[in-house]
């Protein structure tokens, strides 16, 4: 009976005793510090400020076949914003080669008779030229073009003396996110890729280094079981990656004003169930691997490329075709991403957020059990 209430005494103290020696390694290892709190911030900065979809100065060329002060009035309203910078003016050869060159994204084709058609109380018509080579900047650039096109339209009303309100008017409010700034929608996701990223390179390079130094022959001859040798190999990777995680929500907030509007605690118990699968992938790797260079290139293909492609970091994971879909839901990222922006910029609680947090323990519970299993205690 005695020896029964202090068996869970005892597996607690040889997980303790197993992270107390990882932490050790883990000092000693100043790279490993560094790619949990060095690297993230290196590249929070990096993704933050040079992968933007925000629409500032694009160039604009002007082909102005009116030349009166209406027409030049127009051209002004389009450059006189930041979205829009003037890349000169422009006729049907120049506007082609314009594009062809990337000197210029869009061309404003003012037709003659512009002036005259405005004097005489008719609706001016002008052609905006856009280049169709990138989608995503060309459906900005025609939604900024209408708005200023509209903003125009009631200037020149109210200058008749015309009533400036139609009928039915129509706005649009955004929420969350009603500047648009595509820092704000990038973070969260960010957060996950990077988590991602450094907890299975962290813990993918533990038991392949154990097996290069020799020294797994040291743990096989120690009363330890294999399930408190991965738990403890676990914990000190998962406090470092809750602070990782603190920092690039911190970091995110301070520098790019995104909103933390949910539950910290919440934001914290979203990490620590992810971090739990991702460091027991890493874990997996490096038990399969037994090699630092086999265990690197096989945790980075394995979370880089589908937590940055599969986790609708970048794409909605809804427009992507149904077998990547259905490929996604098995990558943790996807839930991490999906947590964070709804805790984050909506303020959703816990009653939004489980679905996410479920399918993100499901996937620790498996592989949790793989490493564990796989994880054999004799030299091959």
């Amino acid at each position: 009976m005695t020896a029964g209430r202090n068996r869970p005494r005892l597996f607690l103290l040889r997980v303790a005793a197993m992270a107390g020696k990882e932490v050790l390694h883990i000092e000693r290892d100043p790279r490993a510090i560094a790619l949990a709190l060095v690297m993230p911030l290196v590249l929070l900065l990096i993704f933050g400020y040079g992968v933007s979809f925000d629409l500032d100065h694009v160039p604009l060329g002007v082909w102005d076949l009116d030349r009166t002060e209406a027409s030049r009035r127009l051209s002004l309203a389009f450059t006189a914003s930041n979205e829009f910078a003037p890349a000169g003016a422009a006729d049907a050869d120049r506007a082609d080669q314009a594009f062809r060159r990337g000197t210029a994204r869009a061309v404003l084709v003012v037709p003659r008779g512009y002036s005259k058609a405005l004097s005489r109380g008719e609706p001016g018509r002008a052609e905006l030229l856009v280049d169709g080579a990138d989608p995503v900047t060309a459906n900005q650039v025609l939604t900024e073009a209408d708005a200023i096109a509209l903003a125009e339209g009631r200037r020149l009303a109210a200058g008749r003396g015309a009533a400036t309100s139609p009928p039915l008017e129509v706005k649009v409010w955004t929420r969350y996110n009603p500047e648009a700034r595509s820092a704000v929608f990038m973070v969260p996701g960010l957060a996950a890729y990077l988590l991602a990223i450094s907890a299975v390179l962290l813990t993918a390079l533990t038991v392949a280094g154990e097996w290069e130094r020799g020294s797994m022959e040291q743990l096989f001859a120690s009363p330890v079981s294999r399930l408190e040798i991965v738990l403890g190999k676990l914990v000190p990777y998962l406090g470092l990656g809750l602070v990782q995680l603190l920092l690039v929500v911190v970091a995110g907030a301070v520098v790019f004003d995104v909103p933390v509007r949910g539950s910290p605690l919440l934001v914290l118990a979203s990490g620590f169930v992810f971090l739990l699968g991702m460091l027991g992938q890493g874990l997996l790797v490096s038990v399969l691997a037994k090699n630092q260079l086999v265990a690197t290139q096989a945790g980075t293909l394995s979370s880089l490329l589908p937590s940055l492609l599969l986790s609708g970091m970048l794409v909605p994971v809804d427009n992507m075709p149904a077998p990547l879909r259905l490929l996604s839901s098995v990558v943790p990222a996807r839930y991490l991403v999906d947590a964070l922006r709804q805790i984050l910029l909506k303020g959703n609680g816990i009653g939004s957020v489980w679905p996410d947090l479920l399918a993100m323990g499901l996937f620790a519970v498996v592989v949790l059990a793989l490493a564990t299993f796989r994880f054999e205690r004799r030299i091959a």
